[in-house]
């Protein structure tokens, strides 16, 4: 018999309808499965509450501002106009 892996765990979540279909829209503009999005909400959480450090915690990607513009570009933007 194989052993199972330990290191993920698996829960039940109840949310509203309107916070799924929220979710279900990020997930799909963000080019992940529901489960991905959720994963990398709650790593990027614990990453910027200092409760969790590494690399495999931080997201790819996230937007920041109502400009549509992400963490990456913005620090690319002002590291080229700094230099």
């Amino acid at each position: 018999m194989a052993k199972r892996d330990t290191s993920v765990k698996s829960f039940v979540l109840r949310v509203d309808g309107e916070t799924m279909e929220a979710l279900e829209k990020w997930a799909s503009d963000e080019f992940r499965s529901i489960n991905g999005q959720l994963q990398w909400i709650i790593a990027d959480a614990l990453r910027r509450s200092g409760r969790m450090r590494g690399a495999a915690t931080a997201p790819k990607r996230m937007k920041t501002g109502d400009d549509g513009t992400d963490d990456i570009e913005q620090k690319r933007d002002g590291d080229e106009k700094m230099g």
